[in-house]
């Protein structure tokens, strides 16, 4: 190869572009603040340990509301019905967070959903087939949140998938009317 070549020019160029371009990402990185990496993440840290704090004192203050209210008349209140029952008996931990909970929240209606339910099984509302749109018949008023209404029915296996109140929807409806006419 002689002093001459043509092609000589160009790989210098490029092996010193590729020699700077090096040089300054180096440059780069011995820039970046390695503390400053390291306070963000101690301070995302202390952000999700102070939300998983605020969620634990929530769900202690929602547990403490549900034992309080209690559902009077559900037969697990009931000591003649919890001798009946298959379950073996077994008693909370001393420190368990959760031993004044009432009942799941799964076993009794809430007002909307027990309102949704007769209306359901009246004919006053029906769900369309093949969707989760519900729909009121007549001149009676429909219920507020409609679509979450029907997810909740059918997440809890009140409703099924065509919009017809299940065997479990009308023992949960059964539940709700018998506490409202205790209450």
């Amino acid at each position: 190869m002689s002093d001459d070549d043509p092609n000589r020019g160009n790989f210098e160029d490029i092996a010193k572009a590729l020699a700077d371009e090096v040089t300054r990402a180096f440059e780069r990185i011995s820039d970046i603040d390695v503390d400053e990496i390291a306070r963000t993440a101690s301070t995302e840290a202390e952000r999700a340990r102070q939300w998983i704090d605020e969620l634990g004192r929530w769900l202690r203050e929602q547990a403490g509301a549900a034992g309080v209210a209690g559902f009077p008349g559900a037969a697990w209140d009931d000591p003649r019905a919890a001798a009946d029952s298959p379950r073996p008996a077994t008693a909370p931990p001393a420190d368990d967070p959760l031993k004044h909970a009432g009942p799941h929240p799964l076993d009794l209606p809430t007002a909307d959903q027990g309102l949704a339910l007769a209306a359901l099984d009246s004919g006053r509302w029906r769900i369309e087939p093949g969707t989760s749109a519900l729909s009121v018949i007549g001149d009676g008023p429909g219920p507020r949140d409609a679509l979450g209404l029907v997810r909740e029915l059918r997440v809890r296996d009140w409703l099924s998938g065509d919009g017809e109140i299940t065997l479990a929807g009308r023992n949960a409806l059964r539940r709700w009317l018998e506490a409202a006419s205790t209450a």
